[in-house]
């Protein structure tokens, strides 16, 4: 019994002693916490744009029944459009048109989309609660922010103008000489336009995509909650560190 008490007397006496250090030598800017005292603070932050920043699922659902209802497809749900949004809208567009690529019409059908989502993309389309003030906290800090997306450069450039331009510098949407996420290629651009090395930043998404466009590029992902997939499907495919407020990830 009194090795015991000797023992936890010990531990008692290391656990103080340590945080004496911590106190006296501050922490470094690698393991720096935010001031919600759980998530590391980088100095780079790479945000997905759909489903992360902006609530753009109401006009991607119209666009895309407006292309299928113009050529006799059936239309779409908006919990359809729901999932098949995350890869790029030629790949929304091919899971939502009968037979996919196969489809004769596909290329006129996806061309139709495309023109009318240009000129409807915000007609509904905003950023999520609290997202704004999140990004200008970062800003304020310093951070250096981008977007990267797999939707179209000029859409992806014409969103993040409109909402983000006090705040997002690069903004990397899919076009032809670039490999769309999951490969890494968006972000390392956007890396390279920021002039990072990449060592201290951190990937923000709200898909499978995002995971994986993350680990492909390595560095950690943060999972948010507030967009198109639910935590259980995250958690599936990889996703180890959440948050459920864009507030959490204030400094």
């Amino acid at each position: 019994m009194t090795q015991i008490i000797y023992a936890q007397s010990l531990m008692n006496e290391w656990f103080f002693l340590q945080k004496e250090e911590n106190t006296s030598m501050g922490v470094s800017q690698q393991n720096k916490l935010n001031t919600h005292g759980f998530m590391k603070e980088y100095s780079t932050y790479i945000f997905d744009l759909d489903g992360t920043l902006l609530d753009s699922l109401q006009d991607l659902y119209v666009s895309c029944n407006a292309a299928l209802k113009m050529h006799g497809m059936p239309e779409r749900t908006i919990g359809e459009v729901r999932k098949f949004v995350g890869n790029g809208v030629k790949k929304l567009m091919e899971r939502a048109i009968p037979n996919g690529l196969d489809n004769p019409d596909f290329e006129v059908t996806y061309a139709d989309f495309r023109q009318h989502y240009l000129v409807h993309n915000l007609d509904n389309t905003k950023p999520y609660p609290g997202i704004l003030e999140l990004l200008a906290n970062l800003h304020a800090h310093g951070k250096k922010l981008a977007v990267v997306s797999n939707k179209f450069y000029d859409a992806t450039q014409d969103l993040c103008r409109h909402f983000f331009s006090d705040y997002v510098t690069v903004a990397i949407g899919e076009r032809e000489n670039i490999k769309k996420k999951p490969a890494p290629d968006t972000v390392l651009e956007a890396l390279r336009q920021l002039d990072d090395d990449g060592r201290d930043a951190v990937y923000v998404g709200d898909s499978d995509v995002d995971i994986a466009t993350a680990r492909n590029s390595n560095m950690p992902c943060i999972s948010v909650l507030w967009g198109f997939r639910d935590k259980e499907f995250l958690l599936e495919h990889g996703a180890t560190t959440f948050v459920s407020s864009p507030k959490e990830l204030m400094l």
